[in-house]
């Protein structure tokens, strides 16, 4: 694995007593201190490319779930964004250059270096070795900027693994969210409760980052679970809502919300999607903060609610709204619903889906071999 080296914000929680009030409650001081992993060669010898060109497609995520903030993640079906990766003799050697952007955007830049996929891409370039081959990269954006759907995440993730799909499969999973962690951190932080999910599919759990250690959580795959996921036309940039965060928050509030992330990954195991959606509702630190950030965010849930959702919270940052429910038929209702509420109160338009969980995670669509 790679080396551990500098600090960067995050969250891992000092408990401490006021020594002017001596009596309950007690509060979680924050701190903000993160060791990142730096990327490092991984590979003895540089590996050639076994395809001319490769194209890959990683899903969208529903990060947090409500009380897991920054270690619970999901990815879900059907939306995300593709990567199309060729060896191009008119690139530098061991350089990547990014030709084309479509899809949902035309913000991105097509600097490597200042763009998602570009930065995860290098990242597997230098885990790999590669000195002695020049690439070049077309992103297709399925998903939009600042959705709470984890654009940035599927981004890096389809063009990290495009990059070891077109060496031979060089890299494993850990090593795949490291660079795509690597992403992350320049555009929205060190977290990994999107990225982790967008390559390995699934419920996911981290359980530190120093050392990073990923713990997937299998869905029982005869039990049925869907997310009705709406989205406003409203953006709500990661970095913005990570800063209306509190730094401080009462024991009972911090001891709530473990016994819900708790059941949550019991529900996750036992393919209990009732207990699933009571947990997914029941953050008490982090959406009670952001939903008054997003117009409506409020009045969304208790309409998924009263239309027979088993839970809703706000995917990730936002403002994406999901809903938890066992069948299609009563997801389309539901989001019906919730479109409504996002107009009504919020006076957004919206778009409402129906997804399944997505179990595969980032993978190789087509190639070209040499």
């Amino acid at each position: 694995m790679a080396s551990l080296c500098f600090q960067s914000p995050s969250k891992p929680i000092s408990y401490f007593q006021p020594k002017s009030n001596p009596s309950p409650p007690l509060f979680a001081k924050v701190s903000v201190f993160r060791c990142r992993a730096s990327v490092q060669t991984l590979v003895a010898v540089e590996p050639e490319p076994v395809f001319v060109s490769v194209k890959t497609f990683a899903p969208a995520t529903v990060a947090n779930l409500g009380p897991g903030f920054d270690f619970l993640g999901c990815a879900v079906d059907g939306l995300g964004d593709h990567v199309t990766l060729r060896v191009d003799p008119s690139v530098r050697a061991g350089e990547i250059s990014i030709s084309e952007i479509t899809g949902t955007t035309a913000k991105l830049s097509t600097n490597p270096l200042r763009n998602c996929a570009g930065i995860a891409a290098i990242a597997t370039m230098k885990m790999l070795g590669i000195r002695s081959v020049g690439l070049s990269l077309d992103l297709h954006k399925g998903l939009p900027l600042g959705s709470g759907l984890g654009s940035s995440a599927a981004s890096a993730a389809a063009a990290a693994v495009a990059v070891n799909e077109i060496f031979g499969r060089k890299l494993g999973n850990d090593e795949l969210v490291l660079a795509g962690l690597e992403s992350e951190a320049k555009v929205s932080g060190y977290h990994a409760d999107n990225i982790a999910p967008a390559i390995m599919g699934g419920f996911v759990l981290i359980r530190n980052y120093e050392p990073l250690d990923l713990k997937p959580l299998r869905f029982p795959s005869d039990k049925d679970l869907f997310f009705v996921l709406v989205s406003p036309e409203f953006e709500a940039p990661t970095k913005k809502m990570r800063a209306a965060l509190p730094t401080e928050i009462p024991m009972v509030h911090h001891v709530w919300n473990s016994s819900q992330a708790a059941a949550l990954v019991a529900a996750v195991l036992e393919g209990d999607a009732v207990m699933l959606g009571k947990a997914l509702s029941s953050d008490k630190i982090v959406e009670p903060t952001r939903a008054p950030l997003i117009p409506g965010m409020e009045a969304v849930k208790k309409a998924a609610l009263e239309a027979g959702a088993f839970g809703c919270t706000i995917s990730g940052a936002g403002p994406t709204a999901v809903a938890v429910i066992d069948s299609e038929e009563k997801g389309q209702v539901i989001g019906e619903k919730m479109v409504e509420a996002f107009w009504k109160v919020g006076h957004l338009k919206s778009v409402a889906s129906v997804k399944k969980l997505d179990k595969v995670g980032a993978r190789l669509v087509n190639s070209i071999s040499r």
